[in-house]
């Protein structure tokens, strides 16, 4: 099992350097276009390269939910970004337990969303959008396969979630100067 596990983590590693070498070429074709500030200093136009970085993060999403069959639990591609969060069962995702399979345990992608119960008071729910069997019988790719698309999706949810943010910071900055009485 550690052998799977290094397998994982030298895996994971490549991926981290190859999506920071795509970084790095996106912010050098960018490098002309840049913002100085009043100190003089120079930063890349982070919007462009986290667009770049977006696109990309996006259609590996789209591959993985088509060779994962996850349209099959939910149909719409990107109605899998309405979930509040996503989490896998049977297998760990922190950093001391990062692919390690639960033995006795099934995999699964849990799909989170929050509704209304008959008192109005917001509960959450879990969907299932995939299981793929006992944690022991898995097949080391698609572990692998099941992983990424549920950090890819984590990441998809924190590019909305800061585009979002600068939304209503942008609204914060319009606001007209008002003093309480």
């Amino acid at each position: 099992m550690s052998s799977s596990l290094d397998k994982l983590k030298a895996l994971t590693s490549r991926l981290e350097s190859k999506i920071e070498e795509k970084k790095l070429k996106s912010e050098i074709s960018i490098k002309s276009k840049t913002v100085k500030d009043d100190n003089n200093f120079k930063y890349p136009n982070i919007k462009e390269v986290n667009r770049d970085v977006q696109k990309e993060n996006i259609a590996r999403i789209a591959e993985l939910y088509r060779k994962l069959s996850i349209f099959e639990k939910s149909p719409d591609f990107d109605k899998i970004f309405i979930y509040k969060a996503m989490n896998l069962s049977g297998i760990g995702l922190k950093s001391d337990d990062f692919g390690e399979i639960r033995e006795g345990k099934y995999i699964q992608i849990i799909a989170i969303t929050y509704e209304a119960d008959k008192a109005g008071k917001k509960k959450a729910k879990n969907i299932s959008l995939g299981y793929f069997g006992k944690a022991e019988t898995i097949d080391h790719t698609l572990k692998q396969e099941i992983i990424e698309f549920v950090l890819r999706w984590r990441y998809e949810k924190a590019f909305q979630n800061l585009q979002h943010y600068k939304d209503l910071i942008d609204q914060a900055e319009q606001l007209e100067d008002t003093t309480c009485l």
